[in-house]
């Protein structure tokens, strides 16, 4: 039996990248993580009850919905599309929900009536985008006013009301007495998405697609089907938040869900989604969904305005846009 030639080449060839602390320090997930251990020091130091675990567990009910569009949005985005009608989406399935419990359908229906009213809302995006070769979003701007006001056209100034237990039970229960259940159907669908964006061959064609669109076409990667498929996602989730929502707060409203939109999207940005497609991570946009979460509970226990929130949230949207560009263009001037 020979024995292998040791190599003469000046170098090596890994399998994977090694991790350097350097370049984990640099990392966005990682600054996003100090910035949580902070946000969480410092409400922990500054608000006495702040540290109540069925307070902070509570407090994950603010952001679940949200966060549960957000996680198909990052898909999305990598693959540099934008859906900008998620709200009217949830909207919409909210209403179709209150008008398939006023027919008569049987409880265990009507999450199906809002997962198949979500999916339609996408597939109509996706259409638009995919065949007709219309920018995504100057069409979602346009189907958020087309879902949004059919869902007033219908609700008039009234508002649904009287829904089943059993959507109260999942929008207002708990796991073991202390876990708001919509949290915890938050972190499956976590470890399912970042499963499917991270380990699987569908996972790194959408990477593709965001990184070169007309060379992952040339590959032989049906970039329109996926892209279609992203958008039906996308608001099949939407439809499953307005389950949840509807549940939690018991009814359908007209002004359900209302700017919605920019906090899911500053959700995926502040989480090192690029905005130009190719790059993020869904545990990048965990890390940034908890920040978020903490400093708004923390916001609400020193009884801030809640208008202050949507300030911060609008210059951390605009931060997170802004600084890498403003970095990039100081090292390239060097």
């Amino acid at each position: 039996m020979q024995t292998p030639k040791p190599s003469t080449s000046r170098y090596t060839i890994l399998d994977r990248e090694t991790v350097k602390l350097k370049s984990l320090l640099g990392r966005w997930e990682t600054l996003l993580a100090l910035l949580l251990i902070v946000v969480f020091a410092v409400n922990s130091i500054a608000l006495p009850h702040f540290l109540d675990v069925y307070n902070l567990l509570d407090g994950t009910v603010n952001f679940s919905e949200k966060a549960m569009i957000a996680l198909p949005m990052a898909l999305l985005i990598i693959c540099r599309e934008i859906d900008i009608s998620v709200a009217g989406t949830l909207a919409l399935s909210s209403v179709a929900m209150g008008l398939a419990m006023n027919a008569g359908f049987p409880p265990e229906t009507l999450p199906l009536v809002a997962l198949a009213t979500g999916t339609a809302c996408g597939f109509l995006n996706g259409i638009l985008v995919t065949r007709f070769a219309l920018p995504a979003i100057v069409v979602t701007i346009g189907t958020v006013s087309l879902f949004r006001g059919l869902a007033s056209v219908v609700l008039g100034d009234k508002a649904f009301t009287g829904y089943p237990q059993l959507m109260a039970d999942w929008g207002q229960g708990y796991f073991f007495g202390i876990v708001p259940r919509e949290f915890v159907v938050l972190l499956v669908f976590a470890v399912i998405f970042a499963l499917v964006l991270h380990t699987t061959t569908v996972g790194r064609r959408i990477y593709a697609i965001g990184n070169n669109p007309d060379a992952a076409r040339f590959s032989g990667i049906a970039v329109d089907r996926y892209r279609l498929a992203l958008f039906m996602l996308t608001g099949a989730m939407a439809g499953v938040a307005a389950f949840f929502l509807t549940g939690r707060i018991g009814s359908t409203r007209p002004n359900i869900a209302t700017g919605w939109e920019l906090e899911v999207i500053t959700m995926v940005i502040l989480g090192g989604v690029s905005i130009a497609g190719g790059a993020g991570t869904i545990g990048g946009v965990m890390l940034a969904v908890l920040t978020l979460g903490v400093a708004t509970y923390g916001m609400s226990l020193a009884n801030i305005p809640g208008i202050y929130m949507t300030i911060v949230v609008g210059v951390l949207l605009l931060a997170t846009i802004a600084i890498p560009r403003l970095l990039r263009g100081r090292s390239t001037r060097k």
